[in-house]
């Protein structure tokens, strides 16, 4: 027994024709480029206003060569003996160059120089 499903046919299966398939697959294919030019300015202005909305929060910390800064602690580093008691910041330290936007090279307070560069999100100003 075949269910009656099986039987009647649908109205769009009834219409087909291969000519209309390929006109409709060549206006698709026509029109692709600029279905993926839309979405990319889409994403573009998306991207835009993210941008806007975390920079409206954002702010800047403005640190110049001979101020005083507090490191973040690296875990690596901290003594594992203090457990979770240990100093979650290091220093005194001093900014001896700025390399880039929000890049420092730091000395200690001795004048001895820290070989690695650091970003302005690991560094806290360090006041008096």
């Amino acid at each position: 027994m075949v269910p009656v499903e099986v039987g009647s046919g649908s109205l769009r299966r009834d219409r087909y024709t291969e000519e209309d398939a390929e006109v409709n697959q060549r206006l698709h294919l026509d029109l692709l480029e600029e279905t993926r030019e839309n979405s990319q300015l889409r994403l573009v202005a998306y991207q835009q206003c993210a941008a806007r909305y975390y920079n409206k929060k954002v702010k800047g910390q403005l640190l110049k060569v001979g101020d005083l800064v507090l490191r973040n602690a690296i875990p690596n580093i901290k003594n594992p003996q203090h457990g979770i008691f240990r100093a979650n910041w290091e220093g005194p330290y001093k900014i001896k160059a700025i390399l880039w936007k929000r890049t420092y090279h730091l000395e200690d307070l001795e004048g001895k120089l820290i070989m690695r560069a650091w970003n302005a999100g690991h560094l806290r100003k360090y006041y008096q």
